[in-house]
């Protein structure tokens, strides 16, 4: 692989610890709380180095396991709204269930967000595919399939758009019934919409309804294969969408010390709690064990992961921003204090240079 110089226009963002435990499941790693000072710390200082966006996922039910991995977690939508009080630049991009939140609801709430964030407000739409999340809510259907799921979303990603741009909204649909139904004011600018998922369907969604789609894939070239994809569903609509995708960087001083630091974040790994979401996603109970026994330590992190030193990591979040084709990445730390100040002073102004490391 080749290195490629990261394009000064990618953006860069963060996810928020909104859950304890944050995204490592290791009793080795940081544990930090479901914590709001926490998470605008990380989001102030965020956006202090340059970062262009700060997105918190929705979580309603934990994992369990010696850690009680994110069995505390902040709700997302309030969450933002404070931060839009405590920033001034950052794109804020809030999780949204769509079998929790009704678009009418969710077009008022985020009208409110869009204004108290001076127009920085963004939904990251989730179809909902943890069952025991809504059953303990008595609201998971499972007559719904997998398509059923999308083709509600699709729905009612349609009535949340046309109540931010008609004065009033009847809709008779699958799942939806609204009569003379209007959300006053609109907002100005519509909030930025977000998606997730590699499933076909899931890829349609994005290209009809997204703005960004967030993309996982097992090497780099299933990854610019779907951000080509995605792209050129987009367009075949007339539609633009911007490829995401995202990382948890491991930084030390040098290439070893990382490396070990990654190794004794992994040595925790909370194999129970790792099991339990691992089922929580559809996966047999015997077939998330063998997963999770095969290499536990990378099984602790929830997404693909860097190691190294400054250096090190500026150039490979280099090649896969270059390699994979996307616009942007967001990223994840095991400390969001030191980890996220130590790659802000030191990776942020290679990433975007003319950029001062404090970014003041």
């Amino acid at each position: 692989m080749t290195a490629t110089h990261p394009d000064p226009g990618t953006e860069y963002g963060i996810f928020l610890p909104i859950g304890n435990g944050g995204w490592i499941v290791s009793e080795t790693a940081p544990h930090p709380q479901a914590d709001y000072g926490a998470n605008r710390q990380a989001a102030v200082d965020a956006e202090r180095y340059g970062f262009d966006f700060a997105m918190s996922m929705g979580k309603w039910r934990g994992y369990g396991g010696a850690t009680g991995h994110w069995e505390h977690t902040l709700e997302s939508l309030t969450m933002t709204a404070a931060l839009a009080e405590a920033t001034e630049r950052i794109e804020l991009w809030a999780t949204v269930h769509a079998n929790l939140f009704h678009p009418a609801l969710t077009a008022k709430m985020a009208t409110t967000l869009q204004q108290a964030s001076g127009g920085r407000a963004g939904l990251n739409i989730v179809v909902g595919a943890y069952a025991k999340e809504f059953a303990q809510m008595g609201l998971w259907r499972e007559d719904l399939a997998h398509g059923d799921r999308y083709a509600y979303t699709e729905e009612w990603a349609t009535v949340l758009h046309r109540l931010w741009t008609e004065d009033s909204v009847t809709h008779e649909g699958r799942f939806l019934s609204l009569e003379d139904c209007r959300s006053l004011p609109h907002p100005d600018p519509l909030p930025t919409l977000i998606g997730a998922g590699r499933s076909d369907r899931g890829l349609d969604f994005q290209a009809r309804h997204c703005d960004g789609s967030f993309l996982t894939a097992q090497d780099l070239d299933g990854l610019r294969t779907a951000s080509r994809d995605v792209r050129a569903r987009a367009a075949d609509r007339g539609r633009t969408v911007r490829t995401y995708s995202m990382m948890t960087v491991v930084m030390d001083e040098t290439d070893a010390a990382a490396e070990a630091r990654r190794e004794e974040l992994g040595r925790g790994a909370d194999t129970e709690a790792i099991v339990n979401m691992k089922t929580s996603w559809g996966l047999p109970r015997d077939r998330a064990l063998s997963l999770t026994a095969e290499n536990p330590g990378d099984e602790a992190f929830q997404t693909p992961f860097v190691t190294g030193s400054p250096e090190t990591v500026t150039e490979r979040i280099g090649e896969l921003v270059g390699e994979a084709e996307l616009d942007g990445l967001m990223l994840i730390f095991p400390d969001y204090g030191a980890d996220l100040r130590a790659f802000g002073e030191q990776v942020m102004p290679k990433l975007r240079p003319g950029t001062a490391g404090t970014g003041a």
